[in-house]
């Protein structure tokens, strides 16, 4: 444990309910033990109401549904209708139940998703005034058929966007394209919604709310709510006495210590949330806490049955079975009587994963189950990130930095919210951001959260838009204001292609498919591959068709539920993996090949007469080549095999830094592997990106080469993982000097001697981190920065 922060208990600011709020609200809202609201939940419904778009940015619990609810139900009473757009089905379901629970018969709510029968969408566009739903489904099912909406849209008053801080990079950018159909279509009807945004805690929450509506907006950040006191661990685990890769030491896995911290809270009898950085490391965590338990239980039952047959207390040395004894004993922690569910379950049963990808059902049942307490923990990916009400958690557990602080504190937020004093601990993954931060805890406690980053100007996501809203209603040269400055460049390429036809009175679809499929509102890349096991045809899951050639190829192991499958074949033709259950003695880690090519350089700066940084457009191929088998227990190379997959190309964005030709002999007479050295330094800088941009590790992507066709120097390349970028490697462009600078700081502090995944090995790198040079990557990052001089 490196830090402990101690964040003390708040009170809370309550106002008078505004002379306008319902009075049925005001019972209702009683009868739940809500007297009145806090003062930023009366400023920001206040602002809503008075036609001023607005956004509500504060910490998690702060109560932000307040806020909305008021000047909603409000319009709802008057005949009015709402449209709420949350990123995930999850929390949609949510507050249609907070919503129904008030009893009102004027609020009519509905969730309208994938989820919803088809026999009860026609109920709901008729006679719902109150409709919860994604921005996916707003997409494909609602604007292109806005006429059946039209007595909705035509009294629509508020459109509700929850969880706006998610709406970044290529989603954002899409979800502010599909604001501006949405307020195309609204006004063919004669309706101008006011927007009311809620976030975390967001860095210039106006200027990020704006872009994403297009419209001006007003900030509410002031939290007025109560807050418990937390105490927020930082925790890197410890080095091990295995050797890894090129033989650099090996830590303890984050998921596996936060199996431990699991098993142990739960032990405890606290109600936890251990969020996981992948769908694989959530059954991992899950199965691994599992076990724990369960060995701990057949210890104490073996040590109970020993004390009673009198046979002593325990073994002598077997510390866990006596502390487990001991809890038994004297009621200290979790007893079994007391870690039994409400059908008797043991303690290893009431622990559980959760994550996309399972079926509505099971998510539900699992959502239910932790909110009832009849599960103690669960493993999540941040699919329960998001503001879903699961009351009465004491502690959470963050495994890896979660890509931004605005989702670090909104996980953290989850613990207390009875209002009971609450634990955040976060473990370090084996990666240079993750151990830079518990090492400087300032980084974390000490710093604002940043601002969303987004482009709704992407061409590639600004194309399918303008498809879309000419299908909806032919596009009319008044229109572009509203698409923005780049919208007149896009259409003169969708009428080349044939994929807009230009009339005198604007710009028709004339094709027959439907233009929003055209869009990629995740960036998958294109439909989700399901997952099948062969033997039953049962559909397990799915797995994004981006993410299918690392994880589902021919021979992978996949697990699901506490389960082990492997692949017997991946068709990208027919989007399915066809699976078999079995239990090896490996795991699976795919190879791949990525060869970058600069298309055109839009910005640079000069650090030298011999060094530069660039940003430019990128076309990027990649391809994955072969994958590894690992032994299960010691990570240990067990062989590697070929795969036969098509390569994938990605047109984005890039920063790049150049080292002359000259440099880089200096380097090489100074016996530097330049080629280790450049490739240590784009792991490392890939790693601490996520400082200095809205972005996770896996959004972006890196090459770097002693010798590069288009530069001619030796060059590091770091890219946007998605089409067209993402607005991360502009932000890196403009935080260049800053960002090198850290990246040098977080190499030379760590603990090792060659280099390891605390500092310079990627756990996605497609090489098997070879070749990797520590002291040359600080070498060739002190020649970049000072000029090469």
């Amino acid at each position: 444990m490196t830090h402990v922060e101690q964040l003390p208990r708040g009170r809370g600011v309550s106002e008078h309910w505004p002379d306008w709020t319902p009075s049925s609200v005001r019972e209702r809202l009683a009868e739940q033990g809500i007297t009145a609201p806090w003062s930023h939940q009366a400023a920001a419904a206040d602002l809503a109401r008075s036609g001023s778009n607005v956004i509500i940015a504060t910490g998690t619990a702060s109560g932000k549904s307040l806020s909305f609810l008021l000047p909603c139900a409000e319009a709802a009473e008057q005949g009015g209708t709402v449209l709420y757009i949350s990123p995930a089905k999850a929390l949609a379901a949510d507050q249609r139940r907070a919503v129904a629970g008030l009893g009102l018969a004027y609020l009519r709510a509905a969730a309208y998703d994938g989820d919803t029968p088809r026999d009860e969408r026609a109920w709901i566009r008729a006679h719902a005034n109150y409709v919860l739903t994604n921005p996916d489904m707003l997409h494909h099912a609602v604007l292109g058929n806005h006429a059946a909406w039209s007595s909705f849209l035509r009294r629509l008053r508020y459109v509700v966007i929850d969880e706006a801080h998610r709406y970044r990079g290529v989603f954002g950018s899409h979800v502010a394209q599909i604001v501006r159909r949405l307020r195309r279509i609204c006004a063919r009807y004669r309706s101008e919604p006011v927007f009311i945004l809620a976030s975390a805690t967001t860095g210039t929450p106006e200027e990020s709310a704006s872009r994403l509506i297009g419209l001006p907006v007003r900030a509410v950040t002031e939290d007025a709510s109560p807050r418990p006191e937390l105490r927020f661990a930082l925790i890197e685990p410890e080095l091990t006495e295995e050797k890894g890769e090129n033989g650099a030491p090996v830590r303890r896995t984050a998921p596996a210590e936060a199996a431990h911290v699991l098993a142990d809270l739960a032990e405890e009898g606290v109600r936890t949330l251990a969020f996981v950085r992948s769908r694989q490391a959530s059954e991992v965590v899950a199965l691994t806490a599992q076990r724990i338990l369960r060995e701990r239980e057949s210890r104490a039952a073996a040590h109970l049955r020993r004390r009673s047959a009198g046979e002593g207390a325990v073994v002598a040395g077997d510390a866990e079975a006596e502390r487990a004894g001991r809890a038994d004993e004297d009621g200290g922690g979790a007893t079994r009587r007391e870690a039994e569910g409400p059908s008797g379950s043991r303690l290893s049963e009431r622990i559980a994963a959760y994550r996309a990808g399972y079926l509505a059902d099971d998510r539900r049942s699992l959502e239910d189950a932790l909110r009832s307490g009849e599960l103690l923990g669960l493993a999540t990916t941040n699919a329960l990130e998001l503001g879903v009400d699961i009351t009465g958690l004491d502690a959470v557990v963050i495994t890896g930095w979660p890509g931004t602080l605005a989702s670090l504190w909104q996980q953290a937020g989850r613990a207390g919210r009875t209002g009971g004093d609450a634990l955040a601990v976060f473990i370090a993954r084996d990666d240079p951001l993750d151990t830079y931060l518990v090492h400087h805890p300032e980084a974390v406690f000490g710093r604002p959260v940043e601002a969303t980053v987004l482009d709704p100007g992407n061409p590639y996501v600004l194309g399918p838009h303008l498809c879309a809203a000419a299908s909806e209603i032919p596009l009319t040269r008044d229109d572009l204001d509203l698409f923005g400055a780049e919208a007149a460049g896009v259409l003169d390429g969708l009428v080349d292609r044939g994929l807009l036809r230009r009339r005198p009175r604007g710009w028709f679809w004339t094709r027959r498919d439907r233009a929003s499929a055209l869009a990629d509102l995740r960036g998958s890349g294109g439909p989700p591959v399901q997952i099948v096991d062969s033997a039953s045809g049962q559909l397990l899951g799915t797995v994004d068709e981006a993410a299918a050639h690392g994880t589902v190829h021919d021979g992978a192991v996949y697990l699901h539920q506490g389960l082990t499958y492997v692949v017997d074949e991946l068709d990208l033709e027919e989007s399915v993996a066809l699976v078999h259950a079995e239990a090896p003695d490996h795991s699976t880690w795919a190879r791949d090949t990525t060869e970058v090519e600069v298309l055109r350089t839009l910005r640079g700066r000069d650090w030298g007469p011999e060094s530069a940084v660039r940003f430019g457009e990128v076309e990027v191929t990649r391809q994955v080549v072969s994958y590894l088998k690992r032994d299960v227990r010691t990570g240990a190379v067990l062989g590697e095999q070929t795969l036969d997959l098509p390569e994938r190309r990605l047109n984005s964005r890039a920063v790049w830094w150049t080292l002359a030709p000259e440099a880089t002999d200096r380097l090489r007479k100074a016996d530097v592997d330049v080629r280790g050295a450049a490739h240590a330094a784009e792991h490392a800088a890939i790693g601490l990106l996520p400082l200095f941009a809205t972005c996770d590790r896996w959004d972006i992507g890196g090459v770097s080469t002693a010798l590069h066709a288009d530069t001619g120097c030796l060059t590091v390349f770091v890219y946007d993982g998605h089409e067209g970028g993402a607005g991360f490697a502009e932000r890196g462009y403009a935080a260049a000097r800053e960002w090198l600078t850290a990246t040098r700081r977080a190499i030379a502090g760590c603990e090792c001697a060659e280099g390891c995944p605390s500092c310079i090995q990627s756990p996605k790198c497609g090489n098997g981190n070879d070749p990797l040079s520590k002291s040359g990557a600080l070498r060739l990052i002190d020649a970049i920065l000072d000029g090469g001089v």
